[in-house]
């Protein structure tokens, strides 16, 4: 990522850290504007909270059936994903 910028408030890392729960809906309505306003004016952040949010949508949709993922699926996931 480029260099972290501050927008409504928030800089790039603190979006990052709550688009789980903004995609989740649980974030206070100020905090949810605030992380609405930066993502839509960051380049960034709009192009990874797009990209997180398909991932999570193709999770949910895909794991609709069985009621969630389990823990192992995530843990295998988040391994690879790691650097």
């Amino acid at each position: 990522m480029a260099a972290e910028r501050i927008i409504a408030g928030l800089s790039c890392s603190e979006v990052l850290a709550r688009l789980g729960d903004f995609l989740d809906d649980t974030l206070a309505p100020d905090a949810r504007a605030a992380v609405r306003a930066h993502v839509s004016a960051c380049t960034e952040c709009g192009r990874f909270g797009g990209a997180y949010a398909s991932v999570v949508r193709a999770l949910r949709e895909a794991t609709a059936d069985t009621g969630g993922i389990d823990e192992a699926t995530v843990a295998a996931i988040v391994g690879r994903a790691s650097p």
